[in-house]
């Protein structure tokens, strides 16, 4: 069974998107996609700088427009595409990219969805000064406990022992000094406490703009980063979306899923990498292919006739949906 996946803020770096304007008709869909997404969408992939990227604004916007143009080029026909996939998934903002993927939400909504995300998140960040840390190693437990003692929420688990802690940067000052045993930190260069109460006014912001877009329900499993679940509503999908900004990540149950739903291959779509790294570490055997540049594109190509349409559900999936 094929899955394609989408990741999350982070992934980009500067010019990602330049071989792939080499590929006639990318510029101009990005073009034309930029006036909704609020930003030149060529500018940011190419020639922005990695401070200008860094922005959540610009961000989030970016890293949709380059999943969706990237799958353009992989699937030319989306039905034919949802013939071929089994299962979509994103990481944080990469779940508004597979939920347009999953035919939940048009291009032109995803990016006016994502457009106000990435504001909304930008903007709530500017309230209180947080962050974000990476825990890697330790007793789970242990880590558990020494985030609730320092008042921060496990923002994202990833699997694998990999929890990013989010919190104000008193808190996470306080967790640098006094971190769990056994565990190493990384300091991650994010805007604020994604996925916290802290982007609460996100949720509402989101909440008010969710009534003007049109959803249909999913035509791929869509695996939802709240519980790992698969989701077959499209509104649920939507009100997912819209919750999500200030719920924490559950990565580790969407690798979860996957792999109960008999996945034998995923694609990470451009900017991937991270993605393919921590399914490699988590589902063993599983091929997985990080779609960096058109250079990948004959191996994806290759993954897709050996694993597409080989959809091997699961008896127990009907217990996941939601």
């Amino acid at each position: 069974m094929l899955v394609i996946v989408a990741p999350g803020q982070g992934a980009q770096s500067p010019g990602f998107l330049s071989p792939w304007l080499e590929l006639d008709g990318v510029a101009d869909r990005l073009r034309g996609w930029s006036e909704v997404a609020g930003l030149d969408l060529v500018h940011a992939g190419t020639e922005a700088s990695a401070e200008e990227i860094k922005d959540t604004a610009v961000a989030q916007p970016l890293l949709v427009a380059a999943g969706l143009v990237t799958a353009r080029v992989l699937f030319p026909d989306e039905d034919v595409a949802r013939k071929l996939v089994g299962a979509v998934a994103g990481h944080s903002v990469g779940e508004i990219t597979a939920a347009a993927g999953a035919g939940v939400l048009s291009a032109h909504d995803a990016l006016t969805f994502v457009r106000e995300r990435g504001r909304a998140m930008a903007e709530a960040a500017t309230v209180t000064e947080t962050g974000m840390t990476a825990v890697l190693g330790g007793d789970p437990e242990l880590v558990a406990a020494k985030l609730a003692e320092h008042g921060l929420t496990a923002a994202n688990n990833n699997g694998g022992g990999q929890i990013v802690a989010a919190g104000t940067l008193a808190q996470l000052e306080a967790l640098k000094a006094d971190p769990p045993a056994g565990s190493k930190l990384i300091a991650l260069k994010v805007a604020g406490a994604f996925h916290t109460d802290h982007m609460a006014p996100g949720v509402e912001r989101l909440a008010a703009l969710a009534p003007s877009l049109t959803v249909a329900d999913p035509q791929v499993r869509y695996v939802s980063n709240r519980d790992g679940g698969v989701v077959d509503s499209g509104a649920e999908v939507l009100a997912r979306l819209v919750s999500q900004v200030s719920n924490p990540v559950r990565w580790d149950l969407c690798m979860e899923t996957l792999g109960r739903l008999g996945a034998t291959a995923v694609i990470e779509l451009s900017p991937a990498g991270t993605l393919t790294g921590l399914l490699k570490r988590n589902l063993k055997g599983v091929a997985t292919l990080a779609l960096k540049t058109p250079a990948d594109l004959d191996k994806a190509r290759e993954l897709i006739a050996e694993h597409g349409g080989q959809d091997q559900q699961d008896p127990q999936d009907q217990e996941d949906h939601a």
